[in-house]
């Protein structure tokens, strides 16, 4: 009996060019480092905070729009409160670092404008920072609030106006509450801009300027910030 002959190997088939890309399973992206997530998250974090409020926004809603699982935020974050409170401290350093910065004359009132200018240029940089630390915070920070912020500023103002008022004759002791009218005033007119956004930003500071420096008794028909002549 003769022996058959063996069966032929299959063969390959040969792929059309073109093909091959289109069957290939996608590449897997590169993942992030852990500095790079926390930095994502943050950011996530921030926007939703600012667009909702802290009791509106999920820990769900922020893995989500992260493209991660939860854990991944409690991970880094313990959860949403610390999440917030990283958040919370960057914008009250970033704020107080540009106020500080901007505190360089020794004259009264060429120092509220650049405490105005600096508000105002904050809230007009980073529009979702001042909507998360004007609303009541429901998580301690270790930078404190908003409030706190505004009268750390107002001390450095005190001195000044102090110096002013025996100048003038005035008794110097309520110099810490003129401090803190000239600093709140100037920190509410922000909160109301910050939708508004009209009149400009100069124009703003030189009427708030106009208000506190003249008093409505000595208003200015069209104030100007001194800077500008």
């Amino acid at each position: 009996m003769g022996v058959g002959r063996p069966l032929a190997q299959a063969r390959p088939a040969r792929l059309t060019p073109g093909l091959v890309s289109d069957q290939a399973p996608e590449r897997r992206r590169s993942r992030m480092t852990s500095a790079a997530r926390r930095e994502q998250l943050l950011e996530v974090g921030r926007s939703l905070f600012a667009e909702r409020g802290f009791e509106a926004t999920s820990v769900e809603e922020i893995a989500s729009k992260a493209g991660v699982s939860k854990p991944v935020v409690y991970e880094h974050f313990g959860g949403k409160e610390g999440l917030y409170a990283v958040i919370v401290d960057r914008e009250m350093q970033k704020l107080l670092g540009m106020v500080e910065g901007a505190l360089t004359e020794d004259h009264p009132r060429r120092l509220l404008e650049q405490a105005a200018l600096a508000l105002l240029t904050y809230i007009e940089q980073d529009t979702d920072g001042f909507r998360i630390l004007v609303r009541d915070s429901p998580v301690a920070t270790s930078t404190g609030t908003f409030a706190s912020l505004i009268v750390d500023i107002a001390g450095q103002v005190e001195h000044l106006l102090a110096g002013e008022f025996k100048a003038r004759g005035f008794d110097a002791k309520y110099a810490p509450m003129y401090s803190q009218m000239l600093v709140g005033m100037v920190a509410l007119t922000g909160q109301w801009w910050v939708d508004v956004r009209k009149p400009k930003k100069a124009d703003v500071a030189a009427h708030l300027v106009n208000l506190s420096w003249n008093g409505l008794r000595g208003l200015e028909a069209k104030p100007k910030l001194s800077a500008d002549g």
